[in-house]
């Protein structure tokens, strides 16, 4: 019969999650208050002066037509930096799975780009696709595509969801692979054994069994494409040209830090959070049904 560890010591506990918990309090939920709270005021960019406007702000915000542009720019490129930078992880993920020579290195070359920063990833796109100095950029403009991302918005989004992609592969390749070598081989072998082809094996059988890390996958990339790429738009094209690469999250900072509308930013961050917390519970009330655990 194993004993069991006893603690009398009552205080420990509580000073052992005291770090985390004054960690949550301070850059969470006091800035989160700040935030509902600012939103609900007028402020004179000096913080002089403080009127309570209660819920004008969200009303301006939500009439303005440079925040309905900003939002549909972040749908487009959420739904796009998310489908490439998670195909593009399972992808590698699968490839990287089979049993190749060098196996262990490309692995390791597949990690190194998330411990990239994004202002450096920016930069490194940047390099790539100037029309000017940019390998890629020149050889377009000399095959007679005219390619500008300072000017065209099409070519500016493009390349900003690129570049976030990019960013976020690696996450998305070490889950997969992990998810990918948890399975079973006699599982694959017995479909194999069945006369199940290698198309039929995997979305018949691997795929189903990775349905807790995609659905895992899918809330951190949502919520990535959503908040952690500024420092890829700041980098590259600072919301333009024309508001064309302007999201969510980069017009909180334009109004808030730029423009000193420190009300209307509040607001909009405030309904920023309230479409990401949506948009997690939506995906937890009807995609995890299609989830086998």
């Amino acid at each position: 019969m194993k004993r069991r560890a006893i603690f009398d010591n009552k205080v420990l506990p509580y000073a052992l999650l005291a770090p985390q918990l004054a960690i949550t309090l301070v850059f969470f939920f006091w800035p989160a208050g700040q935030a509902v709270f600012q939103s609900l005021v007028r402020q004179d960019p000096f913080g002089l002066r403080t009127q309570f406007v209660w819920f004008e702000n969200f009303a301006t915000v939500l009439g303005d037509e440079s925040y309905l542009n900003a939002l549909g720019v972040t749908a487009v490129f959420s739904v796009a930096v998310i489908a490439i930078a998670m195909g593009s992880g399972l992808l590698l993920a699968v490839t990287a799975d089979k049993q190749i020579r060098g196996g262990t290195f490309y692995k390791t070359l597949l990690i190194w780009p998330y411990a990239v920063a994004p202002a450096v990833a920016a930069s490194l796109w940047l390099f790539i696709f100037h029309p000017s100095i940019g390998l890629v950029g020149r050889s377009l403009n000399q095959a007679g595509i005219r390619w500008d991302y300072a000017l065209n918005g099409s070519h500016a989004l493009l390349l900003v969801i690129l570049a976030a992609s990019w960013k976020q592969v690696s996450y998305n390749f070490i889950f997969f692979l992990a998810g990918l070598q948890s399975i079973p081989r006699s599982v694959i072998e017995a479909a194999a054994v069945d006369g199940a082809g290698s198309r039929q094996r995997f979305w018949r059988v691997v795929f189903p069994l990775l349905s807790p890390t995609t659905f895992f996958l899918l809330v951190v990339n949502v919520i990535y494409a959503f908040f952690d790429t500024f420092g890829v738009i700041h980098s590259l094209t600072r919301g333009g040209p024309g508001k064309a690469t302007e999201t969510l999250i980069y017009k909180v900072y334009v109004d808030g830090v730029v423009n000193l509308d420190l009300g209307g930013s509040s607001a909009q961050s405030v309904v920023l959070l309230l479409v990401v917390i949506t948009l997690t519970a939506l995906q937890f009330r009807y995609v995890e049904q299609r989830v086998h655990y």
